[in-house]
C-alpha cells in the first residue's frame, strides 16, 4: 500500500485520481509545522503540496520512503529540488494547468484597457454618471503584438482571432514557418514595437528578457499603444513605462505582475489613472486550481506505479553507476547547449536567431554509456534560457519539438585527437555553428568552436570574440577590461591563418556591462563579441 500525504488544501476533485486507486492511501493533514512534517514524512511514498508547505532539505533528509513530490501549480520555489534530486525523489508540477486562466485574464485586461471598464466602474460606485469621459476604442482591426509565443502566448493568439485583430509576434526561438502555421506573422522586436496598437508579453523572466522593453524600446514604440503584462515582473521597465504614460506616448497599461510583489508603495505604476493593476491573478481561477491538482495527482499515480512522470522538473532516476559515469558528459553537453543558445545572436548582440535543428554527434565509444541523456542535456542547456518554467532531461525533447527544433543523433568513429568527442551543430536561420567538447579526468572541456581550436573548461563568465588576426586587437580588449576593473583569469586564442579570422575566449571574474561590450564591438577588426555565462 502506497501512502500519500496532502499537506496543503486541495479540493476533493483534485484528489479524485488518487482516491480512485485501490493501492493508494490518501492522508490529508494540512497546517503541519516544519517539525511536524519532518516527524511524519518518513512514513509516506508521495507528498502533494501547493505553495504553503516548505519542503526543505532538512525535511527531505527524513523522507526515507518518498518517491515523488507533486506541486499543484507551476512554481516549485517552495521545494528544494536539488535536495530532492540528490535523494532520488521526482519533483513534478503542472506547467499547463494555468494556461487558459492566464490567457483569458490577458484578453480581459486588453478589453478593460480598450473600453476603460475599471475606471468607469469606479465612478459608478462613487455615484457618478460620466459616459463621455470613458469613450473607448474597438479591438477589431487593431494590431496586437505578442512577445513570446509559448503555451500562453499561443492561447492568447487563439482567443484574439475572434476579435478580428491583426496578430504579429516576436519569438526568436520559434522558426518563422512554425509561427506562420499558427496564423501569426513573425516580426522582429523593433517591428513589433513600431506596428502594435496593443502589446502583450508572455516570455519567461531570464537574463535575456529582463528589461526587454526598456527606455530604448519606448523611443520607437507606436504612439498610443496599450501594454499588457501577465508574464513576469521585470520584463518591462516599470519606470520607463510610467514616464511614457505620463507624457502620452502610451495610452494605457494593464499589469498583473511586478518586479517586486507585492509592489512597494514607491512603485511608479501605482496611482496612474490610465493603468489597470491586479494582484498576480494569472492562475487564480477555480478551474485552474482543479486542473493543476488533477494533473499532479495523476502524475503521482503514474510514478507510484513505476511509470514516468510527464512534467518532472528534476533529473529522472537512472542506474547509479551510469549516472556517475554520465555526470561529466551531461555537464559538458548542457554547457555546450547553453553556449550555443547564448552565441545565437547578431554581431551586435541585439536579436537572437532561432535554432531550427540540432545535430548531436558522438565520435568514439563513450565507454558504452547511453547517449540519450547526453542529447537531452544538450537540449536542456539550449532551452533553459528560453522556455517557460523548468527545463530538464525529461521535458527538454518535448520543448524542442514544440519549438519546431529538429533533433538528430549520429555516431561516428573516434577522431585521431580524441577518444570521445561530443559535437553539437546548431542550425540557425542564416547558417550553422558547431561546438565540440570532450572529458579529461572527469572534467568537461570545450575543444573546438566553429573549427577554431580552443581548450576551455566551460564554467563562469567569458567574453568570446571573432575578429581579424591583426596586431593590437587582443591588447585593446584587455585594456578596456582592465580599465574597467575586470580581471582576466585566462585566455585562449585560435586562428585560421596569419592575418585571417581568429577567435578569442577570455575567462573573466565578473560579468561585462552592456556598454563596455559595445565598446569592444567597436574595436576596428572586431566582427562579433559576446558575453556568456556558464
Amino acid at each position: 500500500m502506497h501512502r500519500v500525504l496532502v499537506s496543503d488544501p486541495i479540493s476533493e476533485v483534485g484528489l479524485a485520481p488518487l482516491r480512485a486507486e485501490s493501492g493508494i492511501e490518501v492522508d490529508v493533514r494540512t497546517g503541519l509545522t516544519a517539525e511536524q512534517l519532518k516527524s511524519v514524512i518518513g512514513g509516506y511514498d508521495a507528498l502533494l503540496v501547493r505553495s504553503e508547505t516548505k519542503v526543505t532539505a532538512d525535511i527531505l533528509a527524513a523522507a526515507h520512503r518518498l518517491q515523488i513530490i507533486g506541486r499543484a501549480g507551476v512554481g516549485v520555489d517552495n521545494i528544494d529540488v536539488k535536495a530532492a534530486t540528490e535523494h532520488g525523489i521526482v519533483v513534478v508540477n503542472s506547467p499547463d494547468g494555468n494556461t487558459l486562466a492566464a490567457a483569458e485574464l490577458t484578453v480581459g485586461l486588453i478589453l478593460s484597457l480598450m473600453r476603460n471598464i475599471p475606471a468607469a466602474n469606479a465612478t459608478m460606485l462613487a455615484g457618478k454618471w460620466d459616459r463621455k469621459k470613458f469613450t473607448g476604442s474597438e479591438l477589431a482591426g487593431k494590431t496586437v503584438g505578442i512577445v513570446g509565443l509559448g503555451r500562453i502566448g499561443y492561447a492568447v493568439a487563439q482567443r484574439l482571432r475572434g476579435f478580428q485583430v491583426n496578430l504579429i509576434a516576436y519569438n526568436p526561438f520559434v522558426p518563422e514557418e512554425t509561427t506562420r502555421q499558427l496564423g501569426v506573422e513573425p516580426v522582429s522586436l523593433d517591428d513589433l514595437l513600431r506596428k502594435s496598437d496593443i502589446i502583450t508579453v508572455h516570455t519567461p523572466l531570464s537574463p535575456e528578457t529582463r528589461g526587454l522593453i526598456g527606455p530604448k524600446q519606448f523611443e520607437i514604440i507606436k504612439p498610443g499603444v496599450r501594454i499588457v503584462n501577465v508574464a513576469r515582473g521585470g520584463i518591462i521597465d516599470e519606470q520607463a513605462l510610467a514616464d511614457c504614460v505620463k507624457d502620452g506616448r502610451v495610452a494605457g497599461f494593464a499589469f498583473d505582475v511586478f518586479t517586486s510583489e507585492p509592489p512597494t508603495p514607491d512603485n511608479p505604476l501605482l496611482g496612474i489613472e490610465k493603468g489597470v493593476i491586479t494582484p498576480h491573478l494569472g492562475a487564480s481561477t477555480h478551474e485552474a486550481q482543479v486542473k493543476v491538482a488533477v494533473d499532479v495527482a495523476e502524475q503521482v499515480v503514474d510514478v507510484l506505479a513505476g511509470r514516468p512522470a510527464r512534467s518532472a522538473v528534476n533529473l529522472p532516476q537512472m542506474d547509479a553507476e551510469d549516472l556517475q559515469k554520465l555526470a561529466p558528459y551531461i555537464t559538458l553537453a548542457s554547457r555546450i547547449g547553453s553556449l550555443q543558445s547564448q552565441l545565437a545572436h547578431n554581431a551586435n548582440g541585439a536579436e537572437t536567431k532561432p535554432v531550427t535543428a540540432v545535430e548531436v554527434v558522438f565520435s568514439g565509444e563513450f565507454g558504452g554509456l547511453p547517449t540519450g541523456p547526453i542529447t537531452r542535456a544538450v537540449l536542456k542547456g539550449l532551452l533553459t534560457p528560453l522556455a517557460e518554467g523548468s527545463v530538464n532531461l525529461v521535458n527538454a525533447p518535448y520543448l524542442a519539438e514544440m519549438r519546431g527544433i529538429k533533433v538528430v543523433e549520429q555516431r561516428r568513429d573516434a577522431t585521431p585527437d580524441h577518444t570521445c568527442l561530443l559535437s553539437v551543430r546548431a542550425h540557425l536561420a542564416d547558417g550553422e555553428r558547431t561546438i565540440c567538447g570532450t572529458v579529461y579526468n572527469d572534467v568537461a572541456h570545450i575543444v573546438h568552436i566553429d573549427g577554431y581550436h580552443v581548450d576551455i573548461v566551460p564554467s563562469g563568465n567569458m567574453v568570446i570574440t571573432q575578429h581579424t588576426d591583426r596586431p593590437g586587437i587582443i591588447g585593446k580588449v584587455g585594456n578596456l577590461l582592465g580599465d574597467n576593473g575586470i580581471n582576466i583569469a585566462g585566455m585562449h586564442v585560435g586562428r585560421e591563418a596569419t592575418g585571417g579570422r581568429a577567435i578569442m575566449v577570455l575567462m573573466i571574474d565578473e560579468e561585462v556591462p552592456t556598454e563596455l561590450m559595445e565598446q569592444i564591438r567597436r574595436i576596428p577588426g572586431m566582427e562579433r563579441a559576446r558575453m556568456v555565462s556558464l
